[in-house]
């Protein structure tokens, strides 16, 4: 199978780049590669799989030196033309769209990036899959969707029309824009609504890797509404094997589809939107000891209000998930926080 895997460069989307690559399928992946976030540890993502940095030049394909199966472009989604030609060139079997704009936080003073990033780059994604058909697309949503919404676990057939921050709107739309597509076009879309995503190679802008900055350098790190927070923290390689397992298997109709009384998370089209999660939520502060214990360094802590965009806590229904794939998490917190620390510290030399 030939997949194009958007976001390459970036956290999620290497790893599931990589497993893909492991298990013997072609690979292309796509980035813009934009400065968000540290781009030296994005290029260092891309060497880890071949790509070297003089290498890559915007609109050109580069071919991996150690792993045949890879290459890699640099585009902008936004702009709809390259993309087009690229999929013309390249007839993918499946697309993994995990580019995106992310942080909740960033969409409070950006919110122009989200437009762009999140919403037109994801029409890109869609007309070129409607020119050139795939078997499936996948692509990345978020648990941020569930906004407002207080009722646990987060199932799917919840309404989420209640985001509070445009990074969520800009999510939601993108499961809307999803079914539109599935139903015109008969093209079989995938949404995945990632909790709180954690391990090696991970994004500097999140908690764990704040805390654990912070942490070595004897700094306070900032603990939001007072440590009463939960997280359905998931780790990385759980994550990408649901992300696998739904990418094998393509959305279909849902034959039981009630349009009187419709599941916001099935369709009469080729659609569907999945939570996933670890099921599982923990405690902020035992998160934190879990990285205190994997540095064995004790946290000085800033105790803080609940931030604008934010919520208390969240927890993922993952049944359908688990009933049509198999999936099954199964990384401790313990586990999973010694792995990215240990990354930390081999990767700064701390």
């Amino acid at each position: 199978m030939k997949y194009l895997v958007t976001g390459t460069a970036g956290f999620i989307g290497f790893h599931v780049a990589m497993k893909l690559l492991e298990r013997g399928d072609e690979v292309v992946g796509l980035d813009i590669i934009n400065d968000y976030y540290d781009i030296n540890l994005k290029y260092a993502r891309l060497a880890h799989m071949g790509i070297q940095r003089d290498q890559v030049k915007k609109g050109q394909i580069v071919q991996s030196a150690s792993i045949p199966s890879y290459r890699f472009i640099q585009l902008d989604l936004s702009v709809k033309e390259p993309l087009l030609d690229l999929f013309d060139q390249e007839k993918f079997d499946v697309v993994i769209h995990l580019a995106a704009q992310a942080g909740v936080r960033y969409s409070l003073s950006n919110p122009e990036v989200y437009i762009e990033s999140n919403i037109v780059a994801f029409l890109n994604i869609l007309e070129s899959c409607r020119f050139h058909p795939v078997k499936h697309l996948v692509y990345a949503s978020s648990s941020s969707v569930y906004g407002s919404n207080e009722k646990m676990p987060f199932s799917t057939s919840d309404s989420v029309d209640h985001p509070i921050s445009l990074y969520a709107a800009s999510k939601k739309s993108n499961e809307l824009m999803a079914h539109t597509y599935s139903h015109l076009f008969n093209i079989p879309t995938t949404g995945l609504r990632f909790f709180t995503v954690y391990g090696p190679w991970g994004r500097p802008d999140m908690a764990l890797f704040l805390f654990t900055e912070a942490i070595l350098k004897g700094e306070p790190i900032q603990v939001f509404n007072y440590g009463n927070m939960k997280r359905d923290f998931t780790y990385v390689d759980d994550i990408v094997m649901g992300v696998i397992k739904v990418a094998d298997r393509p959305a279909s109709p849902n034959a039981d589809f009630d349009g009187q009384n419709p599941d916001p998370g099935s369709s009469n089209a080729p659609y569907k939107v999945y939570n996933i999660g670890n099921s599982a939520p923990v405690l902020l502060m035992d998160y934190i000891h879990a990285v205190e214990k994997g540095l064995g360094k004790e946290a000085k802590m800033n105790m803080l209000p609940m931030q604008p965009g934010d919520v208390p806590a969240s927890h993922a229904d993952v049944t359908d998930l688990v009933r049509d794939t198999g999936y099954k998490p199964e990384t401790s917190i313990d586990q999973g926080v010694k792995s990215f620390t240990d990354w930390y510290l081999d990767y700064y030399k701390k």
